[in-house]
């Protein structure tokens, strides 16, 4: 009861925009929610909480001051901020891949993985992923599109495909369709955020609407302009036909805008060390002075940009697919082992460090790595078969610290700075109120 009241007066006596602005928060919020019984500590009251937060930021310090275990607690917390942000797209175009049970017990127990995207909603991965925590998303192909604006048709999917799972799988998010407006399909995209509502309405029928929420991934196509990032503009026509109402939906039920950013695919072999996040002279943004010292960064900013415009830069922005392959045909650029384990290495290591990008500073994205697997029946040209972190077998095509035992490894250092971290949450809890307070 009094870790929920102080979660609530805090929600109270905080506006919204510093709530949104404010990390500190978040990490508070984690805390008041998962402070065990035994650990409880009394809050201010309400009413000097909502005259002056330096009373709860006095609190806050009081509480990892003289409850150590609420610092591993806090830690615990933080590190698996990391271990929450990326996620790895499991595509099955292949016919030498693990079972399902076996790919699910493999993440689950020998990586940091704990999220997965679906192309489809296939009965058996799904089963697979029961009892696992591991949160999943599931795909509708767009040719069902045009049948999901149909309600009957959705409360039939949702019942048939969804409910039977939950809650033993942890299912978070459906995506209706795949970079759909790369299509140029008119019915595809006329019905894209229609059958988008519709989902939404039948999973409202089953109460599944605020545990389950609805996107759909976009290909940078959907950009008429890109560079520098400022100027990023959505496709005239799209933008506010299609757009527009999509970012509407997804700002009103909480979801994501979720993108495919490929440096791989945008890159020249003049650009290469800039899009594998190598040491190089940056490119400056002229109409902001912004520096740019990697592709990913200035193609998220772009699609920022263009959301802006369009009113819409409070909605998050997901990244949905990203990767580079570890072979290809002869003579292309940057396609090996060593580039692939750079690239999604440092991808890693960049949209969880908090950094950010020059346009949204300080933050992190979830990211689903493309792929899972090598997938030896995907057509193409050979390096769209070589996109996997794994073989078949599952053994790592390249080593990007995802595995648990490297996981393990740095576990003593992190041991080891125990002081360190304990001075900045305090830091935060105090700095961060104290600021708000002003």
């Amino acid at each position: 009861m009094q870790a929920a009241r102080f979660s609530k007066s805090l929600n109270e006596c905080l506006s919204k925009r510093q709530r949104k602005a404010s990390r500190w928060f978040t990490l508070l919020h984690a805390w008041a929610t998962h402070i065990p019984p035994s650990h409880h500590l009394h809050p201010p009251p309400f009413s000097a909480m909502k005259k002056s937060p330096r009373a709860t930021a006095a609190f806050a310090a009081n509480v990892v001051a003289r409850r150590p275990v609420l610092l591993l607690l806090a830690s615990t917390f933080i590190l698996g901020v990391v271990e929450a942000s990326i996620g790895v797209n499991y595509g099955t175009v292949a016919n030498n891949l693990p079972p399902p049970a076996k790919v699910a017990h493999f993440l689950l127990e020998s990586t940091i993985i704990n999220r997965v995207r679906l192309f489809d909603a296939n009965p058996e991965m799904l089963h697979a992923f029961a009892h696992t925590g591991i949160a999943v998303t599931v795909t509708i192909p767009n040719d069902q599109i045009p049948h999901l604006t149909n309600l009957s048709f959705a409360q039939e999917w949702v019942k048939l495909n969804i409910t039977p799972h939950i809650p033993a799988t942890n299912i978070v998010r459906i995506l209706v369709g795949n970079e759909v407006l790369a299509t140029a399909n008119k019915l595809l995209i006329g019905n894209l955020v229609p059958a988008m509502q519709t989902l939404h309405t039948a999973l409202t029928g089953e109460s599944l609407d605020r545990r389950i929420k609805i996107s759909t991934p976009n290909s940078l196509g959907i950009l008429a302009t890109s560079t520098p990032p400022s100027t990023g503009r959505f496709r005239q026509g799209y933008d506010v036909h299609v757009i527009k109402p999509l970012l509407s939906f997804l700002r009103s039920t909480g979801s994501p805008f979720m993108i495919n950013p490929y440096p791989f695919f945008g890159c020249s072999p003049d650009t290469l060390d800039y899009a594998l996040f190598r040491p190089n002279r940056g490119v400056v943004d002229e109409n902001t002075n912004l520096t740019y010292n990697n592709m990913l960064d200035a193609q998220i900013d772009a699609v920022f940009s263009a959301m802006k415009v369009l009113g819409f830069a409070d909605v998050d922005i997901v990244i949905a697919e990203t990767g580079w392959p570890s072979a290809g045909d002869p003579g292309q650029v940057g396609v090996d082992s060593d580039s692939a384990a750079q690239y999604n290495g440092k991808l890693v290591q960049h949209v969880t460090s908090e950094v950010g990008t020059p346009l949204m500073p300080n933050r992190t994205f979830e990211t689903f790595i493309f792929a899972l697997f090598n997938e030896d029946l995907k057509p193409g040209p050979t390096c769209e078969r070589y996109f996997g972190l794994f073989d078949p077998d599952m053994t790592p095509v390249y080593d990007i610290g995802i595995l648990r035992q490297t996981v393990a490894a740095g576990a003593a250092g992190i041991r080891s700075t125990t002081y360190m971290l304990r001075t900045t949450i305090i830091l935060i809890c105090v700095l961060g109120l104290a600021d708000l307070a002003g």
